[in-house]
């Protein structure tokens, strides 16, 4: 049975959000959707969930939504029309801006309080996407002088990095829980947490949301988010190697070790890790990717990441099914080469999670994991089945990278969904049952139904007694199919 076992996250913005193009991307490979609330007004974005949620429907597939919140991001103010380019060797001033400010190729309005006048001589500050670089030379009063390192052309409201320390600026803002609100009622999969720096910062969003929440995705793009990788990984539902504000925050060469050091935690953690930012970037405008995105990928996939993100290549691009399409046939190759069996056994000196910390219901359940892993190859089964509320029994298997695939069947719709970005996993909407022989039965029978499991194939299924409360995962059985 080939299936994909890499996840593919694609950006829906004004050059996909039509229900033709959506469905031609779910037919390309789209697991999950994302909503950008960076760009355009909260409104646009509920219209675009409703379409993703109806041709979903239409097409009778599950596909996940993730909003993706803005955090505490500071632009410029708006460039004037067309752009302007900056060039290197120029100086350029930096300026606190005002309401209603305009920046030009000679004064850049940071649109944040105090920005500018936290500024020192030395300190570097980028805007956009890390193309344009200034040096600070001088300051006075709400003013600083900084040399252009590295020019470019840039356009519109680009953001502005700068050291974050001395802004005070913290995750979840005040807008980006009155979203969460909003996102709450739409009813999203999950919600990724921008800039996040530490534990805290994805517990003060759950906090606020409260129960039966979407899965909070934290997004690392700060060296403190790295320094506390490990803690924030163990507090948060999943994680995104944000490699754009790593790569202007951190040293470039640093990207590269950082995005394994994640995916890394992240697994370990039982947690989703899904690798973002410019992975098919010339895709926008080109119909093909270059040789070192194709590499990208393909490298990403064999660290063993559970998801790969498309988001101006899909959002804006000029071909999002294209690029959708070329993503599903790189994973596809590079799978073939991943190191399954060699993952498994590696996976505990990957894993930094203090075993203090898990709950006995997630040890338990973590246990059963470890042994279906080790049936898959020692009964030889064909396929692992999760029975799962939450999705969590699925999560935890998935942790091993089996070669085996791994079928999820459960009652909840939200956790069919949800598991649209886990690796290796197939969700699949059973009917609740109330033995835990009936539940093993009706699983086996709904993947034989789906074509996901033949006669004479040996499955390894993992489940708990529907009698117990809260349900835990604690039985492994091997059954050979009729």
């Amino acid at each position: 049975m080939a299936i994909r076992r890499t996840k593919i996250v694609a950006t829906i913005g004004p050059g996909s959000e039509n229900a033709v193009t959506l469905r031609a991307l779910m037919d390309a490979g789209m697991d999950m959707a994302r909503i950008s609330l960076s760009h355009g007004s909260l409104d646009e974005a509920l219209g675009r969930i409703e379409r993703i949620r109806a041709v979903a429907e239409e097409a009778e597939r599950p596909v996940g939504i993730m909003a993706d919140l803005p955090g505490p991001k500071v632009r410029a103010a708006e460039l004037p029309d067309g752009g302007v380019l900056l060039e290197a060797g120029q100086t350029i001033d930096l300026v606190e801006g005002t309401p209603g400010d305009r920046s030009t190729a000679e004064r850049i309005a940071i649109d944040h309080p105090g920005a500018a006048s936290a500024l020192r001589p030395g300190d570097r500050v980028v805007i956009g996407d890390g193309g344009i670089q200034f040096i600070v030379t001088e300051t006075h009063d709400e003013r600083a002088v900084a040399e252009i390192s590295t020019g470019g052309f840039t356009q519109g409201r680009p953001g502005v990095s700068m050291p974050s320390s001395r802004l005070g600026l913290s995750a979840p803002t005040a807008r980006d829980l009155e979203l969460l609100a909003a996102l709450y009622d739409a009813e999203v999969d999950a919600v990724a947490i921008s800039f996040v720096k530490s534990a805290a910062d994805i517990l003060r969003a759950r906090h606020a949301i409260g129960d039966d929440a979407p899965m909070l995705v934290a997004k690392v793009e700060t060296p403190e988010a790295v320094d506390n990788l490990n803690d924030i990984v163990a507090v948060a539902d999943a994680v995104m190697v944000a490699r754009g504000d790593l790569g202007i925050r951190c040293a470039l060469e640093d990207v590269p070790h950082i995005q394994k050091q994640i995916i890394h935690s992240g697994v370990a953690f039982g947690r989703p890790v899904i690798t973002a930012t410019q992975m098919l970037e010339s895709m926008v405008r080109s119909p093909v990717p270059t040789r070192a995105e194709v590499t990208d990928v393909a490298n990403a996939v064999s660290d063993g990441t559970s998801a790969v993100m498309l988001s101006g290549e899909t959002a804006v691009g000029m071909h999002p099914v294209e690029a959708v399409a070329t993503m599903a046939r790189i994973i596809d190759r590079a799978e073939r080469d991943f190191p399954y069996e060699a993952w498994g056994k590696d996976l505990e000196r990957q894993r930094a999670a203090d075993p203090s910390g898990v709950s006995p219901k997630d040890r338990i359940t973590n246990a059963i994991s470890a042994a279906a892993s080790r049936a898959v190859v020692d009964a030889e089964a064909s396929v692992i089945i999760a029975c799962t509320d939450s999705g969590t029994t699925a999560r935890s298997i998935s942790r091993y990278r089996t070669k085996a695939p791994i079928i999820a069947v459960t009652p909840v719709d939200r956790t069919v969904r949800q598991l649209t970005m886990s690796w290796g996993v197939t969700p699949l909407k059973v009917e609740r049952q109330d033995t835990t022989d009936k539940t093993v039965w009706e699983s086996v029978a709904a993947a034989v139904r789906e074509g996901l499991l033949r006669p004479g194939e040996v499955v390894a299924v993992l489940v708990g007694s529907p009698a117990d409360a809260p349900l835990s995962t604690d039985t492994l059985r091997l059954v050979r199919v009729r």
